[in-house]
């Protein structure tokens, strides 16, 4: 029987976000693809520096000791190095004794394609354009940006924080925010208060991870002394009244967050260095300057603030459409 993807989290990862690949790139455009070559061979038994993304991957694989018969994340390397320059990538994860045994090499050519494939929630990068043109056919993808990152050994928990316009929701409000100010934005959350947002890039990747915090909460009801790992929160410049209606939005998905902070405009820095989770999402690159100061910062290139229009463009509408079925 084939290997099932349809009930699993998988998360698709370019080696660029996992790995700190500075000095392979930096090889690669002074001297080419030869030399590239080269030094990768040589450097085969030297493991790659870890990267912003690592803790994050690390303890979403961790979960799986949940069910080991059924293993709940899959994570899939997606790359543009050959097989042959990717054998570095493969030998660093095995020496990190991360589970991850699946991976496309696609030689210079962008991966995203195989997202729907895969039945991929997310797919992380650090190539910008990669992320842009995922998005842009509609795939959910981040774009990981230099940030501070800590991979505390003793840290098990796995603390996510999502931005909730453009990010988990769509950017409908963000647009009558933009085009007509605060005080009609907030009329319009109040007149659709029971009106659920429709699905932004990430609201798929949010339902598949309370559905691991629904199977944590089983095997806690087996085995009383473990402690939930997973800690989901919500950090948007949302503040009352406008709160009802995201709040409305997560129960009519049948979606849990553990926190949910809404800012009205305070630096999002100032919580986030609180939280201090492994991964943070954000549309807006604004706040990710002073985000990513602090802690893993993911930029989703979704919405409104990043094309500039005042219409939900046709790529970004398969989003809504698909996160719908």
């Amino acid at each position: 029987m084939a290997y099932q993807l349809e009930n699993r989290l998988v998360i698709g990862v370019a080696s660029s976000a996992v790995f700190d690949l500075t000095e392979s790139d930096k090889v690669f455009r002074e001297k080419g693809e030869e030399q590239y070559r080269h030094f990768q061979e040589e450097q085969m038994s030297n493991p790659l520096p870890k990267g912003i993304a690592f803790p994050f991957i690390k303890r979403l694989l961790s979960l799986n000791d949940l069910d080991y018969k059924n293993p709940l994340v899959e994570v899939v390397l997606l790359s543009q190095n050959d097989p042959d320059t990717g054998l570095r990538v493969m030998e660093s994860i095995q020496h990190y004794k991360l589970n991850i045994t699946r991976a496309i090499f696609t030689q210079g050519k962008s991966p995203y394609h195989y997202i729907p494939a895969l039945n991929i929630a997310l797919f992380l990068s650090a190539n910008k354009d990669d992320v842009d043109a995922a998005i842009a056919k509609g795939f959910p993808a981040g774009h990981v940006l230099r940030s501070q990152f800590n991979d505390d050994e003793d840290d098990v928990e796995l603390r996510i924080a999502f931005d909730f316009d453009g990010v988990l929701a769509s950017d409908e409000s963000e647009i009558v925010m933009q085009t007509s100010g605060l005080d009609k934005f907030h009329e319009h959350e109040i007149k659709n208060v029971m009106q659920a947002h429709d699905p932004g890039p990430l609201k798929e990747l949010l339902v598949r991870i309370t559905k691991i915090q629904k199977v944590e909460e089983q095997y806690k009801k087996k085995n009383p002394n473990y402690k939930n790992r997973i800690r989901v929160s919500v950090v948007t410049a949302r503040n009352a009244p406008s709160h009802k209606r995201a709040m409305n939005t997560l129960k009519q998905w049948g979606v849990m967050v553990n926190d949910a902070f809404f800012l009205g405009g305070i630096d999002k820095k100032r919580v986030l260095n609180v939280l201090k989770p492994h991964i943070f999402f954000d549309d807006q690159t604004g706040h990710l300057k002073s985000t990513s100061e602090v802690v893993p910062s993911v930029h989703i290139p979704f919405g409104i603030t990043n094309r500039n229009q005042k219409t939900i463009s046709q790529p970004q509408k398969k989003i809504i459409k698909r996160s719908k079925k």
